[in-house]
């Protein structure tokens, strides 16, 4: 069985292309996940999973750009894999015609895991739990995660993440959703970094999103440690690694797929000689670090 959520959208979700930006889309998966759970829980021990939940790993794949209406959108979301202490969930972002036809903006799976807040640690599922999981699964492929990259060191890659008093939720904890803004922003300082400003007649448009969380983020003074590279430069394509580092000890990692498009055309366009640059092989100084 599938939970249906409409989510309204707001004018302050929209990025300069005038298209809901990448990060907004994480905080509507979101809204949708704790609207299922509150819907379906059959007791109060399973309402638990609404909010007694960190997500560890997130997937999201954009699949075409959302832009701004009056009418919400609609989010249909379902349980893929359900194990000892996790289980998956997957989302489709969508908006359907009169027709039934259906344009699909986002499709997401997400690895969480109940915890206790109070002893910051895992549990397992409860029966009521994995009985209220179980209504909603429809099985498919498991998440797995691949092995932590190696840092690598460029111009430009480091990004002092500053937390904010409004990122973190409830529990003391980062929300989910700020990791996203803030692998978004040591992005787009290291495009800057390489000498090309964004709207020079190109933009990059995000393609997929696959975040790690491995320990939480705090609030505190001190800015933590955030590294970003490329990895992989293709004929129209980036992948930028990072991770968020609290001294040698990694508290989230990001993979992001990013297709440079043509501002004018719209359509995908060469990578600039200035992104080859700082990619494996490339010109620019680059050390690798543990």
């Amino acid at each position: 069985m599938r939970h249906l959520y409409r989510c309204p959208l707001r004018w302050a979700d929209l990025d300069l292309l005038g298209h809901v930006n990448n990060v907004t889309y994480v905080d509507y998966l979101q809204e949708a996940r704790v609207d299922l759970f509150r819907t379906h829980a059959p007791d109060s021990r399973a309402e638990d999973l609404a909010e007694g939940v960190v997500v560890v790993r997130h997937e999201v794949t954009y699949v075409s750009s959302l832009t701004f209406g009056f009418e919400p959108v609609a989010i249909e979301c379902w349980v893929t894999e359900i194990r000892g202490a996790s289980f998956t969930m997957a989302y489709e972002v969508f908006e359907e015609d009169e027709a039934g036809e259906r344009t699909v903006f986002l499709r997401a799976r997400t690895v969480l895991t109940p915890y206790v807040f109070g002893a910051e640690r895992p549990r397992r599922l409860g029966e009521a739990e994995r009985e209220a999981l179980s209504r909603l699964l429809e099985p498919d492929e498991p998440v797995r995660p691949p092995a932590l990259p190696d840092v690598v060191e460029v111009p430009g890659g480091h990004y002092p993440v500053h937390v904010r008093f409004s990122d973190v939720d409830v529990y003391g904890h980062v929300n989910n959703v700020k990791y996203f803004e803030y692998f978004q922003e040591a992005r787009i300082q290291l495009l800057v970094a390489t000498g090309r400003e964004l709207g020079e007649g190109q933009h990059l448009v995000v393609a997929q999103t696959d975040v790690d969380y491995r320990r939480p983020i705090l609030f505190r003074p001190e800015p933590y440690d955030c590294r970003t590279w490329i990895s992989r430069v293709g004929s129209t394509s980036v992948v930028f690694e990072s991770v968020v580092r609290d001294g040698d000890q990694v508290l989230a990692r990001a993979r992001v797929v990013g297709v440079c498009v043509d501002s004018a055309t719209g359509r995908p366009a060469p990578v600039p000689e200035e992104l080859r640059r700082i990619g494996p092989g490339g010109s620019a100084d680059v050390t690798p670090s543990s």
